[in-house]
């Protein structure tokens, strides 16, 4: 009797494992139709198409993080001294 429950333990793992693995398939194959369909159909300016594409600046970026942690930091600061 005890390898008749293991047994059936094992089928509903399967089972489980199975359904959530086509569901997951099915979903990963939604989203790929979903992204052609939008892109086909609202597509992205042409101005913006090439903004969206272009790099950041990697020196401009870094300055803008070095700003926003001296920020942080003299905020911190400002706030102690109260």
């Amino acid at each position: 009797m005890e390898t008749n429950v293991l047994m059936e333990s094992v089928k509903f793992m399967f089972l489980g494992m199975g359904v959530v693995f086509l569901f997951l398939t099915i979903m990963v194959y939604a989203i790929k139709l979903q992204a052609k369909l939008i892109g086909k159909y609202f597509p992205l300016p042409e101005k913006k198409a090439q903004e969206v594409n272009k790099p950041q600046n990697v020196s401009s970026n870094m300055a803008q993080k070095v700003a926003a942690i001296t920020a942080v930091i003299h905020h911190e600061q400002q706030k102690g001294n109260e």
